[in-house]
């Protein structure tokens, strides 16, 4: 029974695709293989060059009778690279656009061959040159880099065109299913477009989640029948209490049997990768869920990289904030500055620094201003907003307001990422969820304002800080910090 269940299995590879997903999967896997093997090649080859010199070919130093000679090292290394990536499984669909798994096995792949290289010559006493090496390294490496981005861009972008999609059938109770769905728009260059639920009672014609309704096409009984009716490629399976072990079980084989693939979520949210392990327990897999990084995202290492951040973009930017200061000054009447105050850490406010972009009398209207947009105090922004100066409409375009909150970093009251510090009237508004916002310090930029600015709504902004609250990293601080300078380049969803 298990040899013919793996003789289906490598059929399946080697066999036509059975679905568009597979298709556009293996196209450009076929890409990826292609691009793989021009960069390698081009970087192995630049390497001799630049070593060796255009024509000249010497041999390897090699205690071994045979002479071998630097052209056929560089086709051999270019060979065992690329296979050496195949073997990693940085081709893999599992990992195609979306995040650093995929730049994670590159650079492991890459690291063990040149490691694997570095043993092999002290076994063997082949003395290969270190140059050769030191260049084909790390200019392959950052070759693939680039390669693997770009395509990954063009995923992308095809995806928003709705090509290259993923059509998944979500299975699950329906506020398991809703919140699953709502992190699939989320993220819409992931791919990923519901096209049918299927809940245990099949309630309604419709599961509304945001502004999309997803056709209810089944119960979590009916789940093969659903997926020919949407034509799904993928089936999510989320928190249900109909579905046992066994359940699992048949369904993955029925499955298989016509190339679908199945997904399993277990109903967690907003929780980082890094706080996540797995481990299999009588042949049972279990996740592990570290605690909250509350006291990581308060650390000494923070605290310096903050330091040393705001210190060096206020050097290099003192002649654009010098630029703004005047043109702030010159074409409307009152400060320079504006003093906003804002809650901190631990409730605590502080003096917000920015420059002014609204007239002098602008917080007079605030309270009437809300009043006509619903009530909501919570990041409360409209377009349009009248209060603001024509400078002040440029300056907030590309967030140039905000750079004298260095400032405040520099004096311990904020941090260059975290969640976005408000004003009293939001933290009043506080329920306990949305409190511990306020056990780390504001941040000049966060996780919600690289997702969309302005433009998305209070709930999702507040989920975003609160995921950026419990998941913190370094890295995800530096990466943030990389987002933040495209999103204010391209001036989308500010105001």
């Amino acid at each position: 029974m298990r040899f013919e269940m793996r003789a289906r299995a490598n059929a399946r590879v080697i066999g036509p695709p059975r679905s568009e997903r597979e298709r556009w999967q293996r196209e450009y896997e076929r890409w990826l293989r292609i691009g793989d093997l021009v960069v390698i090649a081009a970087a192995v080859g630049v390497a001799h060059v630049i070593r060796f010199g255009g024509s000249a070919n010497p041999p390897l130093a090699i205690s071994l009778p045979l002479e071998v000679r630097y052209t056929a090292v560089s086709a051999l290394l270019a060979l065992v690279w690329v296979a050496c990536l195949t073997g990693a499984g940085t081709r893999s669909p599992r990992i195609f656009g979306n995040g650093t798994e995929e730049y994670r096995r590159l650079l492991s792949a890459t690291v063990t061959l040149f490691g694997l290289i570095a043993i092999l010559s002290l076994i063997f006493r082949f003395d290969i040159a270190r140059g050769y090496l030191a260049i084909a390294l790390p200019l392959g490496l950052a070759g693939l880099f680039a390669q693997r981005w770009w395509w990954r861009r063009w995923l992308t972008r095809q995806r928003l065109l709705g090509t290259c999609e993923i059509r998944v059938l979500v299975v699950g109770s329906p506020d398991a299913a809703a919140a699953m769905v709502a992190a699939f728009s989320r993220d819409p260059g992931s791919g990923y477009q519901v096209v049918g639920v299927c809940t245990p009672e099949a309630i309604g014609p419709g599961l509304t989640v945001g502004k999309h309704t997803i056709p209810v096409v089944g119960d979590d009984r009916s789940v093969l029948a659903a997926v020919r009716y949407t034509q799904a490629d993928t089936v999510s399976v989320t928190a249900t209490d109909d579905l046992g072990p066994a359940d699992f079980r048949r369904m993955a084989w029925e499955l298989d049997q016509i190339g679908v693939e199945l997904i399993v979520a277990p109903g967690l949210v907003d929780i980082s990768g890094t706080r996540l392990t797995h481990r299999l327990v009588a042949s049972m897999p279990m996740l592990h869920v570290g605690k909250p990084q509350y006291d990581r995202a308060r650390s000494i290492g923070k605290a310096v990289f903050d330091l040393v951040f705001a210190l060096t973009a206020v050097t290099m930017l003192a002649p654009v904030l010098l630029m703004i200061a005047a043109a702030v000054k010159l074409t409307s009447a009152g400060p320079v500055f504006y003093l906003s105050e804002r809650i901190g850490r631990s409730g605590e406010p502080f003096a917000m620094i920015k420059f002014r972009s609204m007239y002098t009398d602008a917080d007079k209207h605030i309270e009437k201003l809300i009043a006509e947009q619903g009530g909501n105090p919570v990041f409360f922004k409209i377009k349009n907003d009248p209060r603001v100066t024509a400078v002040g409409r440029v300056i907030r375009k590309y967030s140039l307001d905000e750079l004298p909150q260095f400032f405040n970093v520099l004096r311990g009251e904020m941090s260059v990422v975290g969640p976005r510090p408000q004003v009293q009237r939001e933290v009043d508004s506080y329920d306990g969820v949305m409190r511990r916002r306020l056990l780390v310090k504001p941040g000049l930029t966060g996780l919600w304002q690289v997702s969309g600015r302005s433009n998305l709504s209070p709930e999702d902004s507040m989920d975003l800080d609160l995921s950026y609250v419990e998941n913190w990293s370094m890295v995800l601080d530096l990466m943030l910090v990389a987002r933040t300078v495209g999103a204010v380049l391209r001036g989308e969803g500010a105001y």
